[in-house]
């Protein structure tokens, strides 16, 4: 495998399609001399002004290919750290094509995914969770998701990480002061203060641990399963919550045949909506497909909407089929229908109109809820999204809780260092400072070619 840096690389760096102009984006060592074979502007790129925009066109073969805006990048300030080109084209899918078929005939060749932010991690501008942090930016479909992919990129995980690992440093180094004087029995620090110290560590990493859950939410949003027998109303909800006629509203039992999908963002949440087929007995070989799409809906959905008619009684037997698909604290029971009954609903009850609206604010803030959105997470919170993160963090916080234990039962001091040390490791990997081409490649292959 060729060291990272040998090559030159380049790839279309915005989306494929036609447009105003595309930009192609060329980084490696030597780059620029090898764009002037088939750059022609007022100056060799090679010899202007560094961090400049250059004019010119794009030749081959003393054939022109387009005129183009050139900005060269000299490293180490460029995105990947080395120097860099970007190639402002007309955006014809065409052009771009020749373009880079063009520097592929160069010393240059096509980057793979990811490969412009793995340089710039293997260069030093940013660690491995600033890294994960442009993938989350890239594919984030509302403002919370940004905001918590845009606080990571400024390196608050990272500062976290930083000050734990600067705490548990400080704590290995007087045991290991201790034992460079273990025979004149010299005590630095007690071990209730290390067990005090270790402990504020661990509830750290658990609030760390249970933000993951709404952090996950925020990037790929909630996964809310509505179903009901048939007619109840499930569909007229749907269409309620996009506001247009998405699915088919009819009198006749069994008209969704099949799972639809729609994704609404509310208060800077993006709810995935998921329309399931009537549960019902049924001769119907569609129709009982239909069913089967649904129950697996339900154990795919994070929480679950139960549609019942506010003026039918509640068929408990089927409640208890939704329930054993998931659990009950998933399960939100919505009475719809409310404009057609004078039946008055306890408190805690949610009933509905998905006709006219009524009680939808409600419903709405009872969700809110349930996923935790009421908790004060704040623009400047520290939510982990990435379950890489998660796993980590989980295998810290037990190798700190032996730790504790090695105290309890007044183990030596090896014991107790090596435990915190396998902590560190754990955090370094976080951040990347110890890290494996298998962990890299799945992390940056997740991207996309051009970023």
């Amino acid at each position: 495998m060729k060291k990272f840096d040998e090559d030159i690389i380049a790839a279309l760096a915005t989306p494929n399609g036609e447009g105003a102009i595309a930009v192609i984006r060329v980084s490696g060592k030597e780059c620029f001399k090898q764009i002037d074979k088939i750059f022609k502007g007022k100056n060799l790129l090679s010899e202007v002004k560094k961090n400049t925009i250059n004019y010119g066109k794009i030749t081959f073969n003393n054939q022109l290919i387009d005129d183009v805006l050139v900005s060269i990048f000299h490293s180490p300030n460029s995105y990947t750290g080395e120097d860099s080109v970007e190639i402002s084209t007309h955006g014809n899918p065409l052009i771009v094509q020749k373009i880079i078929e063009i520097l592929l005939k160069q010393k240059i060749r096509l980057a793979e995914p990811g490969e412009f932010t793995k340089r710039a991690f293997l260069n030093g501008k940013f660690d491995l969770t600033q890294a994960e942090a442009v993938a989350d930016i890239i594919k984030s479909r509302n403002d919370s998701a940004l905001k918590g992919a845009r606080n990571q990129l400024n390196g608050l995980l990272s500062e976290e990480i930083k000050n734990i690992k600067k705490s548990l440093i400080e704590i290995i180094s007087l045991l290991e002061l201790e034992l460079d004087f273990a025979e004149e029995d010299l005590q630095f620090i007690s071990r209730n203060e290390i067990v005090s110290k270790i402990r504020e560590i661990i509830r750290i990493f658990e609030t760390l641990i249970t933000s993951y859950r709404f952090g996950r939410i925020l990037r790929d949003g909630v996964n809310i399963a509505i179903v009901g027998k048939p007619n109840v109303g499930k569909s007229s909800l749907l269409n309620y919550f996009v506001k247009e006629n998405r699915a088919i509203v009819s009198e006749i039992p069994g008209t969704t045949r099949d799972v639809i999908i729609e994704e609404v963002n509310i208060e800077g949440i993006l709810f995935k909506f998921y329309d399931t087929a009537g549960f019902r007995e049924s001769d119907n070989e569609i129709e009982t497909l239909g069913v089967e799409k649904s129950e697996k809906t339900i154990l795919q959905a994070d929480f679950v909407m139960l549609i019942h008619d506010v003026e039918q009684e509640l068929d408990l037997q089927f409640y208890n089929r939704i329930v054993s698909l998931t659990e009950e604290n998933r399960v939100l029971l919505v009475q719809n229908k409310i404009d057609k009954t004078i039946k008055k609903l306890n408190e805690n009850e949610i009933g509905i109109s998905a006709k006219t609206g009524e009680g939808i604010e409600k419903l709405f803030k009872h969700l809110m809820e349930r996923i935790g959105q009421t908790k004060i997470y704040t623009e400047n919170s520290l939510i982990i999204t990435n379950l890489r993160h998660l796993e980590i963090l989980t295998k810290g916080k037990n190798y700190l809780k032996n730790a504790i234990y090695a105290l309890e039962i007044n183990q030596s001091q090896e014991f107790i260092s090596i435990e915190i040390r396998y902590t560190l490791e754990m955090l370094d990997e976080i951040i990347g400072v110890v890290t494996t081409d298998e962990i890299l490649n799945n992390i940056f292959n997740k991207f996309c070619i051009g970023k």
